[in-house]
């Protein structure tokens, strides 16, 4: 687990210091940051950069600690190309999943690589539901699937009271991107486990149930 893969350096060193770069210099943070209205009057280029920038130092080092933790598991089965695959589409999908939810809030903005990190993390989880996962203030650890479930149904209920300053929209459509390209790169999972499949899909259904019923 702790001899990271090049690939996985090298998306830490270039949120490092794409992070670092926007630390020290507003105007770039702000010309790169995920924003509703910039991007609709045609900044495409933030849906991908946002996910490179950070607030502060704790932002940065909670996004790559768990990175540090799952991409290898990733990398395991896949190798790196799927896995920067599967990184890149979970950052472009939190990113969209955003601008669907907040079309008609020209002032949303958001940073953090957040989106993508839970999709490889999902994809983590998709791959070996049944490995103990620790989490804060629970003494026992859990089964993987138990915490993906409950993180994204937490992840609902923060998009509908908008308690916190998280963003909880890029977290949701990350883990759809790390969810539908694991299984795009193995459909055979559908079948050899699929009661996994099927309730890891479940948070997922919730939403967009919620979405069309206007209840979020």
């Amino acid at each position: 687990m702790y001899n990271l893969h090049i690939a996985t350096i090298a998306i830490i060193a270039a949120n490092v210091l794409v992070s670092l770069k926007g630390f020290n210099d507003t105007s770039f943070f702000e010309r790169y940051k995920f924003g509703i209205g910039p991007i609709q009057s045609g900044q495409k280029g933030r849906i991908l950069t946002s996910g490179f920038l950070h607030v502060d130092f704790s932002h940065l080092l909670f996004n790559m600690f768990t990175l540090y933790f799952f991409a290898n598991e990733v990398i395991s089965w896949f190798g790196p190309g799927k896995f920067l695959l599967i990184y890149f589409i979970s950052l472009i999908g939190g990113s969209l999943l955003a601008l669907f939810f907040h079309k008609d809030e020209p002032y949303y903005s958001a940073v953090g690589a957040s989106g993508a990190v839970t999709g490889v993390l999902y994809a983590a989880i998709l791959l070996q539901p049944n490995m103990q996962l620790g989490i804060m203030f629970i003494p026992i650890p859990l089964p993987a699937y138990v915490i993906g479930i409950g993180y994204l149904l937490y992840s609902i209920y923060g998009m509908k009271s908008r308690l916190d300053n998280i963003g909880h929209t890029a977290h949701f459509g990350g883990a759809i991107g790390g969810y539908v390209t694991t299984l795009l790169f193995m459909p055979d999972l559908i079948f050899t486990d699929t009661l996994m499949v099927v309730l890891l899909a479940v948070p997922i259904l919730i939403l967009f149930v919620m979405e069309k019923m206007g209840k979020i």
